[in-house]
């Protein structure tokens, strides 16, 4: 019996501990958060997981290089407290991070319990230490250097940018963040659904920062209203751009101009940012449909495609013209779509969209494919199969294949150097461009990626940044 008990103890101790979750086909027509969040308790034992390894794989797969095993000892100690403080030596975006953060192709997909176990939930974990503190922490800062003297404008306050500001405002540097919409946050409160990232989760995190002493001017389009060269003549010292790649794309096929067909950037927009999902108290028009279509496979995708259940669908379908192997989303925001009843269309591509006589969409065709040999991107390219031509029906299609360079800035700076499709060239070890004193970095120098690479980019920009300022380009 005590032999017994022992192995039973030693099960308990390396199973991964879940995250509680609303239920399917309940939160499939809200817009609450879909994971509700560790107990203590939970935490503690998720913790107690971790092997402390001397030479953590887990750091090495961390865009910004938290001490992952130092904050999970911490809260295996259940000083959650000091856990997040460690944390926020390297990140001051946690709660997002632990949201939204691929963990699995990252810290975690190097975890060595996961070589034979599940790995440890690093995600879940850093979500939790940040949790906690908004929930019961005093509001303790993290300790500033003394005033450089030094001004730095961040243009954009998406992850990248917040990143900036968040690191250089410890450094002792004057930071003002510069945003174009009317609430802070870039692509985390206009692109990523309540029900992924709560907006309060974002505002308190760019809360952190102002307290922190970050100031942050929204409605401000810089490149319109304002060009670098007159914030250069304003005093600052530096300037660091996190514009994003938010322009719109789509597949030019025939009928793309009819009713009912909108790019996802323009829809989560409407959805997140205007609020259309607090109808009827927030009155934003969105367009709302029994058939929904989503065209894409990415997280953008799986986003649209589950807003789209949540605003009454009856039927949301992906189409995506490669296999599941090949689907880019996070494996957690394919498992949670199918879960909440969203359809797959997979190795199916549309060919043409199809409309009444009012001009509005009713349909669109399609053609099946199958799988040839790799293309420039490394997965395996789709290639049509003759004859087998088929009809969908849809009177709303969100089209989610990628996102282009943010030309609102760039068309007006002539002397930042970009690549043929019209991203800003910067040194990728630095963010350093080619126009002096400019930084720049996140999607705007990479296209369309994670929040965790583009907050990476930042962590680099800002230390450059910083030893500029301090030294000179």
């Amino acid at each position: 019996m005590a032999e017994e008990n022992k192995k039973k103890a030693k099960k308990e101790k390396i199973a991964r501990v879940p995250m509680p979750e609303q239920e399917p086909a309940v939160r499939a027509r809200n817009f609450l958060e879909v994971p509700t969040g560790y107990t203590p308790e939970m935490a503690q034992r998720e913790a107690a997981r971790c092997l402390q390894c001397k030479k953590p794989a887990c750091v090495a797969g961390c865009p910004v290089e938290i001490d992952i095993p130092g904050f999970i000892k911490l809260i295996k100690e259940g000083d959650f407290t000091k856990s997040i403080r460690h944390i926020w030596q390297k990140n001051s975006l946690p709660a997002v991070c632990g949201r939204v953060c691929p963990q699995e192709i990252q810290c975690e997909g190097l975890c060595i319990v996961g070589k034979k176990d599940d790995p440890v939930a690093i995600g879940n974990l850093e979500r939790f230490a940040a949790d906690w503190e908004r929930e019961n922490g005093t509001g303790e800062l993290p300790p500033k250097a003394e005033p450089s003297g030094k001004k730095v404008a961040v243009v954009g306050s998406g992850p990248s940018g917040l990143t900036v500001a968040g690191d250089l405002i410890v450094k002792g540097h004057d930071v003002t963040v510069m945003e174009a919409f009317h609430k802070s946050g870039g692509v985390l409160v206009y692109g990523i659904p309540e029900f992924r990232l709560p907006k309060a989760i974002v505002a308190q995190e760019v809360n952190f920062l102002e307290r922190l002493g970050v100031k942050v001017e929204c409605n401000a389009v810089v490149g319109r209203t304002v060009s670098l060269d007159e914030l250069f003549e304003e005093g600052y010292d530096a300037i660091y751009l996190g514009v994003g790649a938010g322009l719109p794309r789509f597949m030019n096929i025939p009928g793309e101009n009819l009713i009912g067909i909108l790019s996802a950037n323009e829809y989560l927009t409407r959805a997140n940012l205007m609020k259309a999902y607090l109808y009827p108290k927030v009155d934003t028009p969105i367009p709302r449909a029994k058939n929904v279509v989503v065209l894409g496979a990415g997280n953008v995708a799986m986003d649209s495609a589950r807003t789209a259940m949540r605003l009454g669908a009856e039927k949301v379908r992906i189409v995506y013209r490669r296999s599941r192997q090949e689907m880019p989303a996070r494996t957690a925001e394919i498992h949670h779509a199918e879960e909440e009843g969203i359809e797959f269309f997979l190795l199916t591509n549309p060919t043409r969209y199809q409309g009444d006589e009012k001009g509005r969409l009713t349909g669109m065709e399609c053609l099946k494919m199958e799988l040839g040999e790799p293309d420039d991107s490394g997965r395996r390219r789709p290639v049509p199969i003759p004859g087998s031509e088929f009809e969908l029906e849809c009177d709303l299609c969100v089209v989610a294949v990628g996102s282009g360079a943010n030309p609102l800035l760039t068309e007006s700076t002539p002397d930042l150097k970009l690549n043929k499709w019209g991203y800003i060239e910067a040194d990728e070890a630095t963010g350093k461009t080619y126009k002096k004193g400019v930084w720049a970095g996140g999607d705007i120098v990479t296209g369309a990626a994670t929040v965790i690479l583009a907050m990476g980019a930042g962590r680099k920009a800002a230390d450059s940044i910083h030893e500029y300022l301090l030294r000179g380009w």
